[in-house]
This record gives C-alpha cells, sequence and structure tokens, in this order.
C-alpha cells in the first residue's frame, strides 16, 4: 500500500489538476479575505473577541466570506481527485497488469484513497496557513491561542468534509466504467445535496408547518426544527453547522428557537469556550465521518469483489 501511496502522491503533485485546483482555491480565497479585512476594519472595536477569527466568515455584498468558498471547492477538489482513481486503471488496462504484481488488490484503493485525501489535506491546510497570515498581515491582530486551536479543529474538520466527497467520488469510480459518468454522478449528486436540499427541506417544513408573520416564536422553532432535520442529511449542512459553530463562538446553540431570538433582538449569545464548541460540533463531524465510511466501504467491498479482466 505505500508503494501505491507514495506513486500516486507523485502523481498528484507534478499534475496540472493539482496546480490549477490550488490557484483557484488560492485566489478565491484571497480576494474573499481582502474584502473581510476591509469589513473588519470598519467594525471592530477594541472590545471585539475573536478579530482573528471574523476574517474566515465576514462576508460583503461584492463576495462570500472564505468560509462559503471552502465549502464550495471542497467537493469539486475531492471530485476532481478521485473520480477516474479506478475506471482509468481498468480501461487502460493498467489494472490487470498492476494486481499481477505481489500486490494485495485492497491495497491499491487503499492507497489511491489515502494519496488523493493527502493531496486535498495539503491543499486546505495551506491555503488556510495562506490566508490566516495575509489576515495577520492587514489586520494586524494576532491570533489568540483559543483562535489557533479553532482554526486547527476547523482545518480537520474540512479534510474529513472533502474525504466523504472522496470516498463518494472513488465508489463512482468503482461502479461505473466510464470516467465520465462517474464525475457526472458526483458531480450531480453534489449539486443535488449542495443546492437543492435546503430548498426541499424547507419545502417540507412549510408544508408539514406553515408559518408567516403572525405566527408565534414555538411555531417558527417548531418549523425551523424540521427543516434542519431535513437539511442535515446533506453533508453540507453538517459541515456549515460545524464549521459556523468553530469560527463563531457566539453561535452557542443550533437551537431554532434561541437563534430566532438572538437574530430578531439583535444579540448574540455569550461565546462559548473551546470544549464547549467542540461538544457542540461532535454530532455533526460524526455523522460526516459515517457517510465517508459508508462510502468507502461500499466502494471497498465492490472492487474486491469484482471480476477483473486483462484486455
Amino acid at each position: 500500500m505505500i508503494a501505491v501511496f507514495r506513486k500516486e502522491l507523485a502523481d498528484h503533485l507534478v499534475s496540472k489538476r493539482f496546480f490549477i485546483l490550488f490557484i483557484l482555491v488560492l485566489l478565491a480565497a484571497i480576494f474573499a479575505t481582502y474584502v473581510a479585512t476591509q469589513t473588519i476594519r470598519g467594525a471592530v472595536s477594541p472590545t471585539t473577541e475573536f478579530v482573528f477569527l471574523k476574517i474566515f466568515t465576514t462576508s460583503s455584498e461584492a463576495l462570500p466570506s472564505f468560509l462559503f468558498f471552502l465549502s464550495l471547492f471542497i467537493p469539486i477538489i475531492s471530485i476532481a481527485l478521485g473520480f477516474d482513481a479506478i475506471n482509468s486503471e481498468r480501461n487502460s488496462g493498467n489494472l490487470s497488469r498492476l494486481l499481477s504484481q505481489p500486490i494485495y488488490r485492497d491495497s491499491v484503493i487503499n492507497g489511491k484513497f489515502l494519496a488523493g485525501l493527502a493531496i486535498l489535506s495539503i491543499i486546505i491546510v495551506s491555503v488556510i496557513a495562506i490566508i490566516a497570515g495575509l489576515g495577520l498581515r492587514i489586520v494586524g491582530v494576532p491570533p489568540g491561542s483559543e483562535e489557533v486551536l479553532r482554526l486547527i479543529v476547523f482545518a480537520l474538520v474540512s479534510i474529513i468534509y472533502g474525504a466523504f466527497w472522496m470516498a463518494l467520488a472513488v465508489l463512482f469510480s468503482v461502479l461505473f466504467k466510464s470516467a465520465t459518468t462517474s464525475m457526472l454522478a458526483s458531480i450531480g449528486l453534489w449539486l443535488f445535496l449542495f443546492l437543492f436540499m435546503s430548498v426541499i427541506a424547507g419545502a417540507i417544513a412549510g408544508a408539514w408547518v406553515p408559518i408567516d408573520e403572525n405566527s408565534s416564536v414555538a411555531l417558527i422553532a417548531e418549523h425551523y426544527e424540521i427543516s434542519g432535520a431535513i437539511g442535515r442529511i446533506s453533508p453540507a449542512t453538517l459541515y456549515g453547522e460545524a464549521t459556523s459553530a468553530l469560527l463563531t463562538p457566539e453561535l452557542g446553540s443550533f437551537n431554532p428557537a434561541l437563534m430566532t431570538i438572538s437574530v430578531l433582538t439583535g444579540r448574540m449569545l455569550t461565546p462559548l469556550p473551546f470544549n464547549q464548541s467542540l461538544l457542540l460540533v461532535w454530532p455533526q463531524v460524526v455523522g460526516m465521518i459515517a457517510l465517508a465510511a459508508i462510502c468507502f466501504a461500499v466502494s471497498y467491498i465492490r472492487f474486491m469483489r469484482e471480476e477483473i479482466r486483462a484486455i
């Protein structure tokens, strides 16, 4: 497995795909961070807490936040690294020749998945470090120890989120013989979960518990509880909730009633300490890990049982 991992890692690092993806994410992140820092300069005061974290969450009318760009590009990077992991080797005939060597079959899929995950981790950690350094240079406010811990956990959660999409892309790579079909299936499912799942959740909640401007807070809370429960089927929702709680310590709960009251009154909750934020996001992180494990387990079992013939 180590030999397959090193070979795949070397191929990814020297490929044009890796440089194009990295440059795209970096440019989008730099623009979002520049807008965020300009907005922060006029909005913060000497008593503002967690100023450094606001670099990653502040948006403007011109551009969304860095967090939004990262949640958008992580699935694209993961799919690009995994959609042809198996079927390209199968179609070229390299897979049968590779397995004719003294290499276990599971070493192939494990090595390819781990190599793609390593490249994804390099991109995420590098971009977050570059943006943190750029923000430190522009804002001039160094991060505290708790902010550094939150950024580290944020990077880990982002890698877990990318692991799900990579596992899904590898699964489609095993299921479909054509790399084009695998890519279209992965992108189609991503678009459905990222764009349409929240709309479907809102429509179902609206039909089940309709609300209007005269509805009570309890009814509004029930409506958003149903919408949130359905929306959490999507890993994009789980990732958004987890990263928002990590980078916004004032977000002390996912309870729709408390969030609605805080928005209506214009007052945020008391910032949570780091360990309490971890407890808050732990269910979302476990959900993403479970989804990634299920996708990879299905692809692993299918790959181990399929018949591979020489072309």
